[in-house]
């Protein structure tokens, strides 16, 4: 039974990440995600069914349109594959839980932010707001359900780091005020102590990469980077792995 849920979870994951595909490439062009339905970007032929099968259309169709031959970009089967395998290990990590669905959520959410601000440098309000309305759901669905939830914690989760962020950009604009919006909206699901991890882990992403590209692609250090990816990848090391990295920094210094 659990390696058919296993399944069934990997398979939500691709059928999301089509979804997800269409809200990379049309927010940023301002269109609804929702209308008109979805079709060739070149030709505008409208897809049918057979046609948006995550991975195996593009497969079966030799990653080209079915009617105009347009090559299909490669970012579609990658997102469908890559938000099912992020799902996958979810659910292998926390089980069928509420603490799942609100994670891939969360994931979801951030690879949209993510991918987006690094193909454009720009976070979509609309995306944050989103993400803090399916926190609060979460949150709803907690108490609905008898489940502990620390509010004091969400808050503090909240505003606590992206004050410190908010700190951060003021002081230096290394960054931009979109990243102090996106720690806002993962303190909302990972409460203070792993979204302060979450930041942490961030900066320190962050700095790994510049340092590279100070070091590799002769880069001055000074250029505008994209900050939303690193919150992203924190963020789903910090579901995975933050509570034990908690517990042994407090067991070894503490």
């Amino acid at each position: 039974m659990e390696i058919i849920i296993a399944i069934l979870i990997f398979l939500l994951g691709m059928v999301i990440g089509s979804f997800l595909n269409v809200c990379i490439f049309r927010i940023p062009k301002e269109e609804s995600i929702s209308f008109p339905p979805s079709h060739c970007g070149n030709c505008n032929t409208k897809l049918k069914g057979r046609d948006l099968v995550p991975i195996f259309s593009y497969i079966f169709l030799k990653g080209r349109c079915r009617y105009c031959k347009e090559k299909v970009s490669i970012q579609y089967p990658l997102i469908e594959g890559f938000t099912g395998i992020l799902f996958l290990i979810l659910y292998l990590k926390l089980g069928l839980t509420l603490e799942l669905f609100s994670y891939i959520t969360l994931t979801a959410i951030l690879i949209v932010i993510g991918i987006i601000d690094f193909k454009t440098q720009y976070v979509y309000t609309s995306n944050i707001i989103t993400g803090i309305i399916f926190g609060g759901i979460f949150i709803i669905a907690g108490f609905i359900l008898g489940e502990k939830v620390d509010l004091i914690n969400v808050v503090l989760g909240a505003f606590i780091p992206a004050l410190i962020l908010a700190i951060i950009v003021w002081t230096t604009n290394a960054m931009g005020w979109g990243d102090v919006e996106i720690i806002f909206m993962t303190g909302i699901f990972l409460g203070l102590k792993l979204n302060l991890l979450n930041l942490f882990i961030s900066i320190v992403i962050g700095g790994i990469y510049a340092i590279y590209l100070i070091i590799f692609k002769k880069k001055s250090g000074k250029e505008e980077m994209a900050f939303g990816p690193y919150i992203a990848s924190a963020t789903y090391i910090t579901i995975l792995f933050g509570n034990q990295m908690l517990d042994w920094y407090l067991g070894t210094f503490f």
